[in-house]
């Protein structure tokens, strides 16, 4: 009886896995769909007048940030894997930090800088005597200006994957390239960076990706590209039917980067054997070069993240407005969705991990499990606009329905809720949970389950009572990360919000439209803040992990 019991429960897991990952599939589909609507005059409009400047400018912006991503990537995770130089111990936990800065948050603080009545501008002004007009200056508010901030902000991708490749290489394969009389740079151009072209390439898509998701930046900064289109046909136009077209062009850019990584690795095997680099001897760098490699790496550490903090502590200390009521609403409303839709996205990814490690040879479960993860691909714009329209629509429905059943009128029950936005950030970071807890699954050995169940414990009971003790590092860093990432999402949050509810993020953008960029300073900051905390546990997981490596080899 026992036996049977369980049989139903792990059966009933799948179906139940498989039904989590069709309603998170939800706005793909709906999207997918729309490429077969037939077209409307607002899709002919767009497609006669600025979808050129819509691909244009994001086939530019991609270009400009991948080349951007890779000169302050992969050199400085090359100096900071096997070089000696001044500073390295601090630059290279340093160098993650501006992964806790906002892309749109640095944009604002880079525009109060460089602006005409900026700082530097103003120095320029007064040390020359020259009026505006009568000297030239770099525009920020560009699509150079735009390349610029998402290469400083979307770099530790690429650092960070790439750094991870090259302590990974064999130190044999590197001692034989010296015996072969090649030099430092030589070696690396012709045998480390080959080696580690599956994780620069990885890291690379990743910053892409978030490239194409980006809305704070290009819309501040006037660069029409998918995702402001979006928005603007379907505020501006009123038409879901074309905002939905548009998103489905945007679907194929990032079907097209994905399939690019995984191409870039056909039939290619990378195998590391031997010692670690860890454990190998490190170039030491001597006089002028070792103060220019610690430079190279400072570089990247002052301008996306030392700077723009600096001059967000500074409004906020001494120029924004004083911090007011709203300010803790605003911030209590950000913590509320934020470990509201945290807890959602690691308790949907327990259960999927779990009917994944229950049903790993059944095929229906593995694309389950894969649809489900694939929402951080896509720009919370597109998950956004894909959920509106079909819950507006069920709306509709259940609201009718309540009517003819009891005679009451109700208000709208999922569209223009918080439900709505809850659902679209779980769709948005399922998969940041998801990896992070098939990580710490995979590393318990099937034989628990086994005693579990001997124990007469039931599926739930032994995750619950084995399970999530045995990896709480994982479920926390599960929470932590999806946490900070809703924070900082803006798009999802502006198009599903509530009405007269605001976020930290939110705020931030309303008050840098309006040209208040030192008021938007303190809500800025606390992003900022609250961001670093994963950031530092990263860190300190990476170090952690090969000062392991290093007793061990």
């Amino acid at each position: 009886m026992l036996l049977r019991s369980l049989n139903k429960q792990i059966v009933s897991l799948k179906y139940v896995a498989v039904g989590t990952a069709l309603c998170l599939s939800l706005p793909m589909l709906i999207i997918a769909i729309s490429v077969f609507t037939s077209n409307s005059a607002v899709w002919a409009h767009l497609l006669d007048t600025v979808l050129g400047d819509y691909i244009g400018n994001s086939l530019a912006l991609m270009a400009g940030v991948s080349v951007g991503v890779l000169l302050l990537g992969v050199p400085t995770a090359w100096l900071t894997s096997v070089c000696q130089f001044p500073g390295k111990s601090w630059l290279t936990w340093m160098l993650l930090l501006p992964l806790a800065m906002p892309a749109y948050i640095i944009a604002y603080t880079y525009t109060g800088i460089f602006d005409f009545a900026g700082p530097v501008q103003s120095m320029i002004r007064e040390l020359t005597g020259l009026k505006y007009g009568e000297y030239w200056f770099f525009n920020i508010r560009s699509l150079t200006g735009a390349i610029i901030m998402l290469s400083l902000v979307l770099y530790p991708y690429v650092y960070l994957l790439s750094r991870s490749a090259f302590l990974e290489q064999s130190t044999n394969t590197l001692e034989v390239s010296r015996s072969l009389g090649y030099s430092h740079v030589r070696a690396f151009l012709k045998l480390a960076l080959p080696l580690a072209r599956p994780a620069i390439v990885a890291g690379t898509t990743l910053a892409l990706m978030e490239t194409l998701a980006d809305f704070g930046t290009v819309q501040y900064f006037g660069v029409s590209t998918f995702t402001t289109g979006i928005m603007r046909t379907f505020y501006g136009f009123g038409d879901a039917v074309a905002a939905y077209q548009l998103a489905a062009v945007l679907l194929i850019f990032v079907v097209c980067l994905i399939s690019l990584e995984r191409y870039s690795r056909r039939r290619l095997k990378y195998h590391s054997t031997g010692s670690k680099a860890v454990s190998q001897r490190q170039v030491v760098l001597l006089g002028y070069k070792a103060w220019l490699a610690c430079l190279f790496c400072c570089l990247p550490v002052l301008l996306g993240f030392l700077i723009p903090a600096a001059q967000l502590l500074y409004w906020a200390l001494f120029v924004a407005v004083g911090i007011d009521k709203s300010f803790f609403i605003l911030a209590w409303n950000s913590f509320y969705v934020a470990a509201s839709a945290a807890l959602i996205a690691v308790l949907l990814a327990l259960l999927l991990a779990y009917a994944h490690r229950f049903h790993a040879r059944s095929y229906l479960v593995k694309v389950a499990v894969s649809t489900s993860g694939l929402g951080y691909a896509l720009p919370g714009t597109m998950i956004a606009i894909g959920i509106i329209v079909p819950f507006a629509w069920l709306d509709h429905k259940l609201i009718d329905w309540l009517a003819s059943a009891t005679g009451y009128e109700v208000g709208l029950l999922l569209s223009g809720t918080l439900f709505a936005l809850l659902f679209a950030y779980t769709v948005r970071f399922m998969a940041v949970s998801l990896g992070s807890i098939q990580a710490g699954l995979g590393k318990l050995t099937p034989s628990l389950d086994n005693a579990g169940r001997s124990l007469g414990l039931t599926s739930s009971q032994v995750l619950k009572r084995i399970h999530v003790p045995l990896m709480s590092s994982s479920v926390l860093t599960a929470l932590l990360v999806v946490f900070v990432d809703v924070l900082k999402e803006l798009p999802a949050t502006l198009v599903l919000r509530p009405f007269n509810f605001n976020t930290l993020a939110v705020r931030a953008y309303e008050l840098a439209s309006d040209e208040r960029l030192a008021d938007a300073a303190p809500v800025s900051l606390m992003i900022v803040l609250v961001g670093l905390a994963p950031v530092i546990l990263l860190s300190r997981s990476i170090s952690a992990g090969y000062k392991g490596k290093r007793k061990t080899s």
